[in-house]
């Protein structure tokens, strides 16, 4: 490729400059990780170039990456140059981006690739973001053909994929549909990732500047494609009160009000596939031990002390000294030593009821996550999709599905259904 080894604009590339994967983004530290994993886990062949704003930083990943990474082109563009992520994205099969928080930077690329039928995965977990994206771009990527894929993380491939293992297990059974379905985090160690924290300020931000977004946010169809065929608002809702599932206390899960949202634009994308009556909640296991509803009821009151915070300025001021910077993370050690387990379990239409597992090694938030959202960058590069979604502002689930749970279990991720 006449460009590897250097950096240069993306308004200067030459249309022969075409790469199956662009990796934007990539000089941060989730898109470091990422790029690690792409660097050691792509197919031999595999044309990936290295973006973002910093050509120094970017090559300084790059140096760091050896073996044939270190031919990647590196593309500098910044997010709010339209005419820049306008080039990138004709440039690309796939953008993968990593820069948040969404909502303050990423429309533009969303935008971009919409219009020049190129995929695109990110890691969002900002309703608002994606609520604005479906509005800006499902038509432009339904008529040119692109993926647009967001939560491609631990927000919300493990809800998304799972759910969808479910109740494909079920209609493959001849059981039904699901009816109540509910996914519980058994176990996990991971720290709190800072662009996760930086994603929330945005939101809160955006809340305090447009109060009428409350409702976007209180609403759990607000992802929906259709929203008149969805339940009125206030017959479901996402909050978990303290209570016991089987022999665990259980509480609120923070990544629930996104996830749920992406679960259920699934089933109505693919024509309510999980059921009419399907009803989907996430909650956090805290054991079984006296001790559990205390942590339960703890960690509820420090979920929503947190966004009350980052709402009220003297407060903001505590927290943002106290909550992980963006760009930081934990360190190799850390990362190698987390990991998560989910259930999903789910009732249907004829009675039956069916356990999913979903579990892998690695800090949810850091070294997990950069294995889903490389896969998933790999999969819209190179994988026959014909059989799932066509173009439109899609989910994990809906743009890839079982090519990207195959993927996963390849990678050492564990997903799987049995009937209990």
């Amino acid at each position: 490729m006449r460009l590897s080894g250097i950096a240069v604009s993306v308004l200067d590339m030459p249309p022969s400059a075409d790469v199956d994967l662009v990796l934007y983004g990539a000089s941060g530290f989730v898109g470091a990780l990422t790029a690690a994993y792409l660097a050691e886990h792509a197919p031999a062949g595999t044309t990936i170039a290295l973006a973002g704003r910093s050509a120094d930083r970017l090559v300084a990943v790059r140096d760091q990456l050896g073996g044939a990474a270190s031919e990647w082109p590196v593309l500098v563009a910044d997010s709010s140059d339209r005419a820049a992520v306008a080039r990138l994205a004709e440039q690309a099969r796939v953008v993968v981006t990593t820069v948040g928080p969404y909502a303050r930077y990423g429309l533009p690329l969303v935008e971009a690739c919409a219009a020049a039928g190129t995929s695109y995965a990110d890691l969002t977990g900002e309703v608002l973001f994606v609520r604005d994206s479906i509005d800006a771009a499902d038509v432009t990527a339904r008529s040119s053909g692109a993926r647009i894929v967001h939560a491609c993380g631990f927000d919300s491939i493990p809800s998304d994929l799972g759910v969808q293992a479910t109740a494909e297990r079920a209609a493959a059974d001849g059981a039904g549909q699901l009816t109540d379905t509910q996914l519980v985090v058994v176990s996990m160690r991971g720290g709190v990732s800072g662009g996760t924290v930086d994603s929330l300020r945005a939101q809160v931000d955006a809340v305090k500047a447009q109060p009428g977004l409350r409702r976007v946010l209180a609403d759990p169809y607000a992802l929906t494609p259709d929203r008149s065929a969805e339940p009125a608002l206030g017959t479901e809702s996402d909050t978990v009160v303290v209570g016991r599932s089987g022999r665990r206390w259980t509480g609120p899960f923070v990544m629930a009000p996104f996830n749920t949202r992406i679960v259920r634009r699934s089933n109505a994308l693919q024509d309510w596939a999980y059921g009419r009556t399907f009803r989907y909640s996430e909650a956090m296991s805290f054991g079984s031990s006296p001790l559990g509803p205390v942590l339960a009821a703890g960690t509820a009151a420090g979920v929503a002390g947190a966004s009350a915070g980052l709402g009220f300025g003297p407060t903001r001021s505590v927290l943002d000294r106290l909550l992980p910077a963006p760009g930081s993370g934990p360190d190799e050690k850390a990362r190698a030593a987390g990991h998560f387990r989910m259930e999903i379990t789910a009732s249907t239409t004829s009675g039956a009821r069916y356990r999913t597992t979903v579990a892998a090694k690695g800090d949810p938030g850091y070294a997990a996550t950069a294995v889903m959202l490389g896969q998933s960058g790999l999969c819209l590069a190179l994988d026959d999709l014909t059989g799932s979604e066509g173009g439109g502002v899609l989910t994990p689930a809906t743009a890839m599905g079982g090519l990207l749970a195959d993927r996963l279990r390849t990678a050492g991720f564990t997903l799987s259904t049995e009937a209990v």
